[in-house]
């Protein structure tokens, strides 16, 4: 259940960086009952915390988290709080548990699997927005959390998994249910533009889906059609979406990965300079990492996962499918892998649900294939069919020149995309906060603190439109981080991805402290942020 609220509570002699970019200052900060109620100096009150040599800023906003049953399943949530992240922005990739119906959750469980898990002992009591967000409120939980309505779940909803545009009364159904999402209190609409069932919609129909949400004030967030051949034709697009909608962009873990990308931010970065000049309205989030990290799934084309997970399940095990698979993955490109020849070198399992198949944890499919003497693409079948396409892998194809860039630019916010399931999950999602701030800030240089924070905070905090969130400043909710600036640094690895952040010292959501001298207190202050009319948000 949510923790009590301290009244009265003063951080003495903080060093203030306060979410706007402006350089920081040193103050007393004192909140009661979860709102800051004064910054300057001699403040008092019952409680007082030395801040000598600590920075205080506002608590971290994930911009794209996959937390969605982690949330539920351990609200206390130490992956994210330890981090100093206050609030999540959920429903990402066109892909989660709301709007459902009886037929559509089976079959999302089910896809969704390697990403969030799939609990058997776990009563799924919600089948629209306004009930998993009050699903959210219920449980009690550590953090924050907005919700994305996402368009594959629309998708399934109106037409299943079929590869074809909707029919004039599929689409219908599709809007009607956006709409009512967005009344419910969902922030915006995410899509999936590489993973089934989203993957299979064309402009005209994302455009139709985008004006709905111009019309309620939120934004669109695409994981776009490719990050790798076709990465900045597949960024052009969602501009275009953009354009024509008026709708409001955000480009989710906005990369340029693959070896056809090496040093190509730049191109990316001036798709976005230009939008910006002629009144996109834009912004983009990025991880500080190199891999990426999906579903073993993910990398199949698009044909083969027509129909939904039980039919691709048939197809694997169907000797002219697998070829024709092969063939795509090995020799021209699968749409699922971006249009890129897939180097299994680059494939590592991160996670399986299936026991037998733990050895493979932490090997690549290249090595895998070496050792039983066959090639990368039967392993990679054999494996999706025996773990029930539920493989989580790590794929090692980014390029650090173009990380740095795009954290460079104006636009930019955080976003972990991290996965909390699986044996040795993607480091990100313990640790991305802190190496911003850690190795890209105070060891790089990349970003000032001021200039890291702010895309942390009150950046992300704009694009939400939360109402008095994301800045120290009179009158703003006490979601907060105490930290020190030169201890603080991500301890997660890809071998160890589970350990906390080392040098953040205490983290208050809604004014109640859920990390204390470093340690997870058990609170359970956080809830559900919802759009309650066109453009504002609950308090």
């Amino acid at each position: 259940m949510a923790g009590g609220r301290a009244p009265d509570t003063v951080f003495r002699g903080a060093t203030v960086v306060d979410g706007t970019g402006a350089d920081r200052y040193r103050a007393d900060v004192r909140i009661t009952d979860g709102l800051i109620t004064g910054i300057g100096p001699g403040l008092d009150a019952p409680t007082v915390v030395d801040a000598d040599g600590l920075v205080l800023a506002p608590g971290f906003i994930d911009m794209h988290a996959h937390s969605d049953l982690a949330l539920l399943l351990e609200p206390e949530h130490p992956a994210k709080v330890t981090q100093g992240v206050t609030c999540e922005v959920l429903g990402q990739d066109g892909l989660s548990y709301a709007p459902v119906d009886d037929t559509t959750l089976p079959a999302l469980r089910r896809q969704l699997a390697g990403w969030n898990g799939d609990p058997e002992a776990f009563d799924w009591d919600w089948r629209g927005v306004a009930d998993y967000l009050d699903r959210i409120d219920r449980t009690g939980v550590a953090v924050n959390a907005c919700y994305l309505v996402p368009h594959g779940s629309l998708r399934m909803l109106a037409m299943g998994w079929a590869n074809r545009p909707p029919t004039p009364a599929e689409l219908d159904r599709m809007r009607q249910e956006l709409a009512q999402g967005l009344l419910d209190g969902a922030v915006g609409m995410s899509s999936g533009l590489s993973y089934t069932p989203g993957m299979y919609a064309d402009t005209a129909e994302l455009v139709e889906l985008c004006t709905v949400v111009a019309a309620y004030g939120g934004f669109h967030a695409p994981h776009q059609r490719s990050y790798g051949a076709g990465a900045l034709d597949g960024y052009a697009e969602m501009v275009e979406i953009a354009r024509r909608t008026g709708c409001a962009l955000h480009l989710t873990h906005a990369t340029m990965n693959f070896g056809v990308n090496r040093g190509r931010a730049g191109e990316l970065l001036e798709l976005v300079d230009q939008a910006l000049a002629d009144g996109v309205d834009l912004t983009l989030d990025s991880y500080p990492y190199l891999p990426g990290s999906t579903t073993l799934a993910a990398l199949l084309p698009s044909w083969a996962t027509e129909g939904g997970p039980e039919a691709t399940l048939t197809r694997l095990a169907d000797p002219a499918a697998r070829e024709r698979i092969r063939y795509e993955v090995e020799e021209k490109g699968s749409d699922g892998c971006h249009g890129v020849v897939t180097d299994w070198a680059t494939i590592q399992i991160s996670g399986v649900r299936t026991a037998e198949l733990a050895r493979t944890v932490g090997r690549t499919v290249a090595e895998l294939a070496a050792e039983q003497g066959r090639s990368g693409t039967e392993v990679f079948l054999d494996l999706l069919r025996r773990d029930e396409l539920a493989t989580t892998i790590l794929q090692h194809v980014g390029h650090e020149e173009n990380v740095r860039a795009i954290m460079r630019h104006p636009a930019h916010t955080v976003g972990s995309d991290g996965l909390l399931v699986g044996a040795r999950p993607h480091p990100r999602a313990w640790g991305t906060f802190p190496r911003y701030l850690g190795h890209y800030s105070r060891e790089l240089g990349v970003l000032t603190l001021e200039e890291a924070i702010a895309r942390m905070t009150g950046r992300p905090a704009a694009r939400l439109g939360l109402h008095r969130r994301g800045l120290i400043a009179p009158g703003h909710h006490a979601d907060l981080v105490l930290l020190d600036p030169e201890k603080v640094r991500d301890a997660a690895t890809f071998e160890h991805p589970r350990l906390p952040a080392e040098g953040v010292q205490h983290v208050y959501v809604n004014g109640t402290a859920v990390v204390r001298q470093g340690r997870t207190t058990g609170a359970r202050p956080g809830r559900a942020l919802r759009r309650t009319d066109r453009g504002t948000r609950s308090l």
